[in-house]
């Protein structure tokens, strides 16, 4: 029987370089895991308490370590789940299945590759990808019920990032968050003809 595996991926603040390694669930609940960059320069902690998963993240966006502490089931299970900077916002770390961290962490790495090269003084981290996005939420709430919320609501408001758009439902807070800064998330956006809110159902 194949051993389940897990896999973690983050930017190394040090060199920018993707680290992406797996490690089996089995590990993970015994003693947690280290997953280091090749450069020597930075190392991802998960430690595990037998209840919670303390995790310990180098940001390759803003350069800190963040830390954050989770159920066993976000890292062990499921199709995955991603830690935010807290300075900049966007995700930088994901802990999921292979396939699934890897194009993450791909799409990572360009984000921070636009942050280095871009202006900091412009608003959006790339402006043509923003008023894409925008323009595209647009015809999705011109739609028949084409921006809802999982809790029966339809009411939204919108608050755009630099790099992202969330949309928060006016009635139980619920939020959506929509990255706005690379063709892949323009890409994913142009796939839905409808948004749903992860709202609590009724």
């Amino acid at each position: 029987m194949r051993e389940e595996m897990r896999t973690f991926g983050y930017l190394c603040p040090q060199c920018g370089k993707p680290v992406l390694k797996a490690r089996s669930v089995f590990a993970l609940e015994a003693s947690g895991a280290e997953v280091d960059c090749g450069c020597g320069g930075s190392a991802l902690r998960a430690e595990f308490d037998g209840e919670r998963f303390h995790l310990s993240v180098p940001c390759g966006l803003c350069g800190g370590t963040h830390t954050a502490v989770c159920p066993p089931e976000r890292v062990l299970e499921g199709a995955g789940t991603a830690l935010t900077c807290a300075g900049t916002k966007q995700f930088c770390c994901f802990i999921g299945p292979e396939e699934t961290v890897d194009r993450q962490l791909r799409e990572l790495a360009i984000l921070a590759e636009k942050e280095r090269k871009g202006n900091g003084d412009e608003a959006f981290l790339d402006s043509v990808i923003m008023y894409e996005v925008l323009s595209e939420l647009r015809d999705i709430a011109a739609r028949p019920g084409g921006i809802a919320c999982a809790c029966g609501s339809n009411r939204y408001g919108m608050e755009i990032r630099r790099s992202a758009v969330d949309l928060i439902c006016r009635d139980c807070g619920a939020r959506l968050r929509l990255p706005a800064a690379t063709d892949q998330d323009l890409d994913g956006l142009c796939c839905h003809m409808k948004l749903v809110l992860p709202g609590k159902r009724p």
